[in-house]
């Protein structure tokens, strides 16, 4: 058993102060410049037209803009509509917290689609090369997340069971390093081995599917260990929304990899 007592703020100055979950955005978003790049370098080698590298800066900026206001607004509208309904103005507040992974993973793959018609380039590459490096960033948050004490899991007696600030005295289920482990270190690796050792980039729409499918699964499997929102709670039975948004993420998953195959 650990009893959690990290504290989420590195530095505080007063007028300046760094947390956790801030470095975790910053540390994810410069690794997925530099691994994008070279995911890119691999797909011209495969592609008759060529993607700019230069270009990539700019997609790069798509894609953070996107990732804040699809995850942003997907909590509000997903996780906490009612209450945002009479606090609008409470949306832009986004340091108190409220993102949702799916809400950015719909603005990523809006903006992908705008930049891709703008720049006439296949948007399922450009999605491909998202899906080799979100594994990382979600690795990073999630860790964020424990050190946050957020986001935290059921009641369990396992021996690895964690006490956290404001759940009670009870040993919960770390889920936030289940999910860390599940969504951001295996699912990079076996990305990375579908991309370095089967030569899937050369199916446009291949990794993003296995991206979709993976993440879908683990999420709907930690959910199970995970605690619903508290304003939430269970939405049918034992399932909960963040289950319920894995599906179609799955589903379509499964689709992309299909249509992938199809096209050989």
């Amino acid at each position: 058993m650990y009893i959690h007592n990290l504290n989420p703020i590195i530095f505080d100055f007063g007028i300046l102060s760094l947390r956790w979950y801030s470095l975790a955005y910053l540390v994810g978003i410069i690794f997925g410049w530099w691994y994008g790049k070279k995911v890119i370098l691999l797909i011209n080698e495969k592609q008759s037209k060529k993607f700019q590298l230069n270009l990539f800066d700019d997609y790069i900026t798509y894609v953070i803009i996107s990732l804040i206001i699809g995850g942003r607004l997907g909590y509000v509208l997903f996780y906490n509509f009612n209450y945002f309904i009479f606090h609008p103005i409470e949306i832009l507040f986004i340091w108190n917290g409220g993102m949702s992974f799916h809400g950015g993973l719909l603005g990523i793959i809006i903006a992908t689609v705008i930049f891709s018609k703008k720049h006439e380039f296949d948007k399922l590459v450009l999605l491909d090369v998202v899906s080799c490096v979100a594994p990382v960033g979600i690795f990073f948050g999630r860790i964020a997340n424990f050190v946050n004490g957020e986001l935290y899991g059921r009641p369990t007696t396992v021996p690895w069971g964690v006490i956290f600030p404001g759940a009670g005295s009870h040993p919960r289920h770390p889920s936030q390093l289940y999910e860390a482990a599940l969504e951001g270190v295996i699912l990079f690796v076996l990305i990375a081995v579908l991309v370095y050792r089967f030569n899937v980039l050369s199916r446009p729409g291949f990794v993003a599917g296995c991206f979709f499918l993976g993440y879908g699964i683990a999420r709907f499997t930690v959910e199970f260990l995970r605690e619903p929102d508290a304003h939430l709670g269970f939405i049918f039975g034992p399932i909960t929304l963040g289950q319920i948004l894995s599906i179609p993420l799955a589903i379509g998953g499964l689709w992309l990899i299909y249509r992938a195959i199809q096209k050989l």
